[in-house]
Parts: structure tokens; C-alpha cells; sequence
């Protein structure tokens, strides 16, 4: 191998389309995982296991997008915030907490869930109606708040399966083209008097009344139940597969590059030092590095994992023991070609002791064989990591693309055709590989003499 400048690797570098599009692609992930760990909180990845966390969601949703590629236009998962108005008329203290949508979908939403925490005390009454676009109002429900005679906080919640919302509901049948067994969201939705949906704002109103004050509206929310959610939908346990895609790309570019890193370090040194020395060091080092070649890494992994510690950073550990050895097994015959050259022989002449020998004068010549090292070993690491997860060996509490693709599998997502589960983590997992095998193809034909002729 021939030595070649710093200078003369970019302008070699910047010449190649392969290695630009690899810095491109590199680029563009690393800008996603800034903004995800800026913008996205820790405890949101930190919770991808909790279901009350994501309680609100829709199971197993299509992406939203998929609308504009569908004629027929999917109901959206909507979680809707009230404006909230208070007022006083002849001692009588009114909330009214109103949730305005615009429905223009070609489904019926599947249910809603009015979520409510309050702080009051004494006794409050609670009507619940909706405000239809052709200006029908539809009572839902009149209920009380419980009783107390000191401040209290107070979670409700009203489901549109309610008993009394199905009830109220039924006088209105007659003037809909629904049977008594209809649901509450067809009668809400529906045109009068067809079958057909009504499209435009609906207003849905909480109103609370009390005698003494008003009540406190702590949290309050609406939502209205759909088959369409977000960027990337969601799985079977509710969770929105936008948050672990980008969660999982700062993850996997921090797997893939320690384990190329402390790998390629680990045997530049290893295989420098052994052919530096010779003769009896060499061949046990050899020998021993033999032993870790022959060893099958994948049926190692899976032990270890198994019997020690599924935590990323033990993996990360075990992905480094069984990486580096081919990089020894290079950098040593590289090193038996540089210690042969005369300010080699110069320096041993000055005195100068093994380990500078070694670390000024052998590793330096090996720095751009080790930057492309680095970059192919990258996808090796990352496609490890996601195949340990996807057999459920994996850290299940960062939600890496193995770690989805292992819940996918589990949950039998690609026999229930949900590809949303299935195809963006592989993708992805696919584009950051390539990325790395571009760049370090690239480095790699710059650096070695044959594959640049």
C-alpha cells in the first residue's frame, strides 16, 4: 500500500460520485438524528414500552399520507384540545369546553373518548352535545360530576359505547337511515334521512354547571377514533412508529459507529504490533487471532446475550470482540511491508523505543486503510444489532429498527398486510448501510493502488 497525503484523499474523494452520494445520505441522517434528539424528548423513547403512554392512540393505523395516494379518503385518529369559555348568569357558574373538527372523510370515525380532569367542589352538572354542520344539535348525555364538599381533582372519562349516549341517541333514529343497533358515530355523522356521511365542522360541547363557582379545567381532550394516524402509523401496541424510526437513527449510527471504531482500532494496534515484532509474538498473536476468526460469532452472540445481558451497550461490547480480527489479520501484513523501510531501520538504529516506533511512524501510514475500514464496518454492526433484535435478543427498552421489526414479527404484521410496521425500519436500516458501504467504497479505491488501477 502506498502512502497517500490527506489532501490527496479528498481531491480523490471529492471526485467520486459514489463516495459524495454516501456523504450525502450520511448527512441527512445525522441532520434527522440532531433534530430528533433536540426536539423529541428522552423519556419519550425512555417510555416506548408503557402502555399508558400511548393509551390514546389507534391500534395498528395506517400513515395519514395514505390519503392523498387513496380516493376514498380514511377517517383520521384525531386528539383534539377545547377553547374554553366561562360565564355567570343569575348565580348559575358555566364551563363550556368546545371541540371543533372538520370532518371531510369517507368513513365513519370508529368511537370517541371525552377525557376530562377537573378540580371543583359541591356539585356539578354535566351536558354533553354535538353541533352537526346542517346546525342539528344532538344531546349526548346530561350527567353530575360526584359529589364533594372540599377541592377536589376528579378524572372522568365518556365513551361513545356509553349506555345513556346509545340511549338519548335512539330518539334520533327516526330521522336517520339507521337501525336501532347503529352506532353512536353513524347516527353523529350521518346525513339526514340517507345513508350516507355528512360532511363539514362538527362542534362537540361540554358544559358544566354549578351554584357556588366554577369548575377548573386541569386537562381536557377529545378523541375521535379513526384508522389513519400520523407520519408512520402506529402498531399493535399504539405506538407511533414515527417516534422509533427517528429515535432508532441516532441509535443505530451510535451502534454502528463504536462498534467500527473500537473494532478497527482495536485491530490496527493488534495487527501493527504483531507484525512489528515477528518471530514467536507474532505467531501466538496469530494463533490466538485464528481462534476468535474461527469462533461463529452469530451463535456466540446469541449466548451471550442469553446468559449475560441483553443491554445495547453489552452488545456493543460483544459486536467489538468479534469484529476486529480481520482488521488485524490486514494491518499486520501491512506492517511487515513498513518495517522493512529504511527510516524504520533508522529509527531502531536511534534507539527509539517499540511503541513510538509503532505509534508515529507504522499506524500513521495506516490511517486511510482505517477511515475505510471504519466506514464498511458500519453496516456489519448495524445490521448485527437489528438481526440479535429482531430474534428478540435485543434491548427492548431503546426502540431500535430490530426492536420494531422484531414487535412486527411477533404481532404477525406482515400476514395482517400492515407494511407500514414492516417496510420503513427495513428501509431504513438499508439506506444508512448503504450510505457506509459508498463512503468506504470510495476511501477504499482511493487508498489501494490495484483497486484505483
Amino acid at each position: 500500500m502506498s502512502s497517500v497525503s490527506t489532501q490527496e484523499i479528498k481531491a480523490e474523494f471529492l471526485k467520486s460520485k459514489l463516495g459524495l452520494t454516501g456523504i450525502f445520505i450520511l448527512s441527512g441522517l445525522i441532520l434527522v438524528s440532531i433534530i430528533t434528539i433536540s426536539v423529541i424528548p428522552a423519556s419519550t423513547f425512555q417510555e416506548w414500552n408503557n402502555p399508558e403512554k400511548w393509551i390514546l392512540y389507534p391500534k395498528t393505523s395506517v400513515p395519514s399520507w395514505v390519503n392523498f395516494l387513496s380516493t376514498d379518503k380514511i377517517p383520521e385518529h384525531k386528539i383534539l384540545e377545547p377553547e374554553i369559555f366561562q360565564s355567570q348568569d343569575n348565580g348559575i357558574f358555566l364551563t363550556s369546553q368546545q371541540f371543533g373538527v372538520f370532518f371531510d372523510y369517507d368513513d365513519f370515525p370508529s368511537d370517541f373518548i371525552i377525557e376530562m380532569k377537573t378540580k371543583y367542589s359541591d356539585s356539578h352538572l354535566v351536558q354533553i352535545k354535538v353541533i352537526r354542520p346542517d346546525g342539528i344539535i344532538l344531546e349526548l348525555l346530561s350527567t353530575s360530576l360526584p359529589y364533594s364538599n372540599s377541592d377536589t381533582i376528579h378524572n372522568q372519562r365518556y365513551f361513545s359505547t356509553d349506555s345513556m349516549i346509545k340511549k338519548n341517541l335512539n330518539m334520533y333514529k327516526n330521522d336517520f337511515q339507521f337501525d336501532f343497533l347503529s352506532g353512536t358515530t353513524e347516527i353523529i355523522f350521518s346525513e339526514l334521512n340517507k345513508n350516507e356521511i355528512q360532511k363539514g365542522n362538527y362542534i362537540f360541547v361540554i358544559d358544566t354547571y354549578g351554584t357556588k363557582e366554577p369548575i377548573e379545567v386541569l386537562d381536557s381532550k377529545l378523541i375521535l377514533g379513526g384508522k389513519a394516524y400520523g407520519l408512520m402509523g402506529t402498531d399493535e401496541l399504539r405506538r407511533d412508529l414515527a417516534i422509533g424510526l427517528l429515535w432508532g437513527t441516532p441509535l443505530a449510527l451510535f451502534i454502528g459507529i463504536s462498534v467500527s471504531i473500537g473494532s478497527v482500532v482495536v485491530g490496527l494496534v493488534y495487527g501493527v504490533y504483531s507484525g512489528y515484532r515477528g518471530k514467536k509474538t507474532d505467531e501466538v498473536m496469530m494463533r490466538f487471532n485464528d481462534v476468535i476468526y474461527a469462533l461463529p460469532a452469530l451463535p456466540f452472540l446469541i449466548i451471550l446475550a442469553v446468559t449475560i445481558s441483553n443491554s445495547i451497550f453489552l452488545m456493543i461490547g460483544f459486536l467489538m470482540i468479534f469484529s476486529w480480527v480481520g482488521i488485524a489479520k490486514v494491518s499486520r501484513s501491512m506492517s511487515l511491508q513498513i518495517k522493512t523501510r529504511q527510516y524504520i531501520e533508522a529509527a531502531k538504529i536511534m534507539g527509539q523505543k517499540d511503541s513510538k516506533i509503532i505509534f508515529r511512524h507504522i499506524l500513521p501510514q495506516l490511517l486511510p486503510y482505517a477511515f475505510a475500514s471504519i466506514a464498511i464496518s458500519v453496516p456489519a454492526a448495524i445490521t448485527t444489532e437489528a438481526g440479535l433484535s429482531f430474534l428478540g435478543l435485543g434491548d427492548p427498552s431503546f426502540p431500535t429498527w430490530g426492536q420494531i421489526l422484531h414487535d412486527a414479527n411477533t404481532y404477525g404484521a406482515a400476514a395482517q398486510g400492515f407494511w407500514w410496521w414492516i417496510v420503513p425500519p427495513g428501509i431504513l436500516i438499508a439506506i444508512t448501510g448503504l450510505a457506509f458501504v459508498f463512503i468506504g467504497n470510495a476511501l477504499d479505491a482511493i487508498v489501494n493502488p490495484k483497486l484505483k488501477r
